[in-house]
């Protein structure tokens, strides 16, 4: 019985043993995956660091492309599109215009009745309307005749609080929000389709003679007074309602920005002087790269994989398309190296574009104790259940280190801007103003970021220059603005002057 007992004493002790070394490599396991998980965290954080050195060199690269793009065509990554905008709103425009925005699978038709000086906009209406799929990779008469018939229903609704004086036609903005080569305000060829359009005719054709003409096939009596794409109309909206607005910026799903040029600044300018001395530029700022930005293996990665490589590498830095497959690319990677959410890596996690930027941002600003949205975002949209707090802060600081990083470089963008326009210094006993005018979804709705990139063109420009430097959220350029474009570039205007 003695020896039954030392036996069993024996096992036990052995099988205590055994269990405690199980314990102890268990420990020394998660250990190691921890500080694997704190290893690519940290290498990440400084792959995408964006000290003050670093984005002053990416402003003066700005800079430098800028002056490269408006020298001659394709002399730069940057286009710097002639807008023929030469006349932005006064705030004394007066009269009914219309505005039609088709930038997607909807499109949205405005009328705006202007009240002239000091009058403002005195009543606004709008309409929207989604593109059957098949006109969108149908015939271009097929698809400009339903968005002509659309515009006619809603001429037809005009009422008595819009009046058109006598014998005008009615004039029209058209937001057209695909790559044009533009060849005067009112006219312009599309280059190519984009957002899931495909209507080979169109190719080569001047859009907005494709749309007056399907506006005379539906009985529309209205002339195309201006085209221009979204940051441009930013720029006219702001203008309007402030004339210290000399930049727009546009930080949404993807990012552009325009500005004020003085036309003996555009060398590739060969038509007459505009009036005003003026142009506007649409930089088409997504394009920018520079050896300067910092990119990380998982931007290759991604830029790789796109349906645009080598191209748009500043958008896919700073824009909310891109934003929220960063952070899960680099969330694969610690599934994957350090079993960040255990021994299997969670399936929805390999799916591409899955986690939006929309999702990142409620991610980040999450206060709560136990970081419970975090929790619930990543059980939602990625089924990765019962997170660790430990877990869910490590996503909240990759938000934070994307985020950050975006929005730093979109400051030095805007810092690259002001230094061409000469706007980065003030001169003795100047008491210039530069209002920058803003939209996007990404800048509107996501307030670290927009912070983040207020304070940080701050800093770049030192506490007495940002005093002089006023960001404005514009709203609707893509349609209040391109109806106020049209009041400015009327063909009624001369008769009103003279």
């Amino acid at each position: 019985m003695g020896k039954v007992a030392v036996s069993a004493a024996v096992i036990g002790g052995a099988a205590v043993s055994a269990a405690v070394v199980l314990i102890m490599r268990h420990r020394m396991r998660s250990s190691s995956k921890w500080a694997r998980v704190v290893a690519i965290l940290k290498e990440f954080e400084e792959k995408c660091g964006t000290p003050t050195s670093k984005l002053m060199q990416v402003a003066d690269a700005m800079t430098v492309e800028m002056h490269a793009g408006l020298a001659s065509e394709g002399g730069s990554k940057l286009k710097m599109l002639i807008s023929y905008v030469d006349n932005l709103p006064t705030g004394d425009e007066e009269g009914v215009f219309y505005a039609l925005d088709l930038g997607g699978t909807n499109f949205r038709v405005l009328r705006v009745q202007l009240g002239g000086k000091d009058g403002g906009i005195v009543d606004q209406e709008f309409s929207e309307v989604s593109i059957p799929p098949h006109l969108m990779v149908g015939t271009s008469d097929a698809l400009f005749d339903y968005i002509a018939a659309e515009l006619a229903k809603f001429v037809a609704q005009e009422g008595q609080k819009f009046h058109l004086p006598p014998g005008r036609q009615r004039e029209l903005g058209f937001t057209f929000s695909f790559p044009v080569m533009q060849t005067s305000i009112s006219s312009g060829t599309l280059i190519r389709w984009t957002k899931g359009f495909s209507i080979d005719d169109t190719v080569g054709q001047d859009v907005v003679a494709e749309l007056a003409e399907a506006m005379e096939r539906q009985g529309v009596d209205m002339q195309v007074s201006a085209l221009v794409n979204d940051t441009i109309g930013t720029l006219a909206g702001g203008r309007y309602s402030n004339k210290d607005v000399l930049i727009a910026v546009i930080m949404g799903t993807g990012t552009n920005a325009a500005y004020v040029e003085r036309a003996q600044a555009i060398p590739k300018w060969h038509g007459p002087p505009p009036k005003s001395g003026e142009m506007v530029i649409n930089m088409e700022w997504g394009n920018f790269r520079s050896s300067h930005l910092p990119l990380t293996e998982y931007d290759h990665a991604l830029d790789a994989e796109s349906l645009n490589p080598s191209e748009q590498i500043f958008e896919k830095l700073t824009s909310g398309m891109y934003l929220g497959e960063i952070v899960r690319k680099v969330l694969c990677k610690l599934a994957e190296e350090a079993a960040l959410f255990g021994d299997i890596v969670p399936p929805k996690l390999r799916t591409s574009f899955i986690l939006r930027t929309p999702d990142m941002s409620a991610m980040h600003h999450d206060t709560s104790s136990d970081l419970r949205v975090v929790g619930k975002k990543l059980k939602d949209i990625l089924e990765i259940s019962n997170t660790s707090l430990k877990t869910r802060r490590v996503v909240v600081e990759l938000c934070n280190i994307v985020a950050t990083r975006g929005a730093r470089l979109a400051a030095a963008g805007i810092l690259g801007v002001l230094k061409k326009m000469g706007r980065d210094t003030l001169r003795d006993g100047e008491t210039q103003k530069t209002v920058i005018a803003m939209d996007g979804g990404l800048y509107e709705h996501y307030t670290e970021y927009r912070k983040c990139l207020e304070n940080t063109l701050n800093e770049l420009l030192g506490e007495e220059v940002s005093q002089s430097i006023v960001f404005e959220h514009s709203n609707d350029g893509s349609g209040i603005g391109a109806a106020l474009l049209a009041a400015s570039h009327s063909k009624y205007l001369e008769v009103l002057e003279s």
